[in-house]
């Protein structure tokens, strides 16, 4: 399974296919490789609130357009890849229980083969995001229902890093509601931090996430939600030369921290945690716990079952006894 590459969007350009080549011949609204309608198979039947089947002719409006106010996550697939008949229903209920924060737009590359060739697929399944028309590379292959929670957390993460906090509403065949299961309230609690985040109010919700966590300390989804957003506030205009800084002196923690902070947001999720373990081992006293705690919360906005948390914190225990 490749690794996201969670740089700022631009790793592809779309633009070649911003008018998208008209149906090929006998092809109508409804046929197979038609718009709106995807060939058959037990991946194509795999339908959401929150899911559309995208073709040639519905690109722009359906991955382009949207993606100007909503992360658009595409999914690849094949219906003669056994791969792509796992990964889809995950995909697809993720989709539900994430309720319009993304939206996934699904692609056979046999009847699409224009769009394959455009993002390189050579394998599938593939799956990318799309944020303001470009690019953000994602995984290929079958992952599992936690692999792709924590792909779509960073995702969203990047997403609000670059000012996309819009939400969706329903737009596939079960956003009907006599047809589509009931999806799950969401919570209140979090209504407030959501909102603000939703606003681009990072400071609000910073507030709205403390003030839950002197109700309930040990909400663990309220602390992995303050982490991300004192991340993403963290590292607005971040000068461009802390990196240099800290290169030069390995005893600033000010720069170590905003440097890890930067390779997070870029998916660099490894040297991050890399750079503050080995900070540790250089500082003693309040500077080196500052790191620590630094360090903790980082592993809060990457998850504490992702096995690069597990790895580190093994480290970081080595480091500090």
């Amino acid at each position: 399974m490749s690794q996201p590459n969670f740089s700022r969007p631009g790793a592809i350009d779309l633009s070649s296919l911003r008018k998208p080549a008209a149906p090929r011949p006998g092809s109508a609204p409804g046929a197979p490789g038609g718009p709106g309608r995807a060939p058959g198979g037990p991946a194509a039947s795999a339908g959401g609130a929150y899911v559309l089947n995208v073709t040639e002719p519905t690109f722009q409006a359906d991955v382009i357009e949207r993606s100007l106010q909503v992360p658009v996550v595409v999914e690849f697939w094949s219906p003669r890849s056994p791969e792509s008949q796992t990964l889809s229903p995950t995909l697809v209920q993720l989709s539900t229980e994430y309720a319009g924060k993304f939206l996934l737009a699904r692609i056979d590359i046999d009847a699409n083969p224009q769009l394959a060739q455009a993002v390189g697929v050579q394998t599938v399944p593939l799956v990318i995001a799309v944020l303001r028309g470009q690019v953000v590379p994602l995984f290929q292959g079958a992952v599992s229902d936690a692999e792709a929670r924590q792909y779509l957390e960073q995702l969203l993460t990047v997403a609000v890093a670059n000012g996309i906090t819009g939400r969706t509403d329903p737009v596939g065949p079960a956003g009907d509601a006599a047809a589509a299961p009931a999806e799950p309230e969401p919570d209140p609690r979090y209504e407030a931090a959501e909102d603000a985040v939703a606003a681009g109010d990072l400071d609000g919700a910073i507030a709205a996430y403390e003030a839950l966590l002197k109700e309930t300390p040990n909400d663990a989804e309220a602390k992995a939600g303050l982490s991300r957003v004192q991340l993403v506030k963290r590292t607005r205009d971040v000068p461009a030369e802390v990196r240099t800084r800290a290169a030069d002196n390995p005893e600033d923690v000010e720069a170590q921290l905003l440097v890890a902070d930067v390779d997070l947001m870029g998916g660099h999720v490894d040297d991050a945690f890399a750079r503050l373990i080995k900070t540790i081992q250089v500082t003693a006293g309040d500077d080196r716990n500052t790191v620590r705690l630094h360090l903790l919360e980082l592993f809060e906005v990457v998850g504490a079952d992702d096995e690069r948390v597990i790895k580190a914190r093994r480290r970081l225990m080595a480091a500090l006894f």
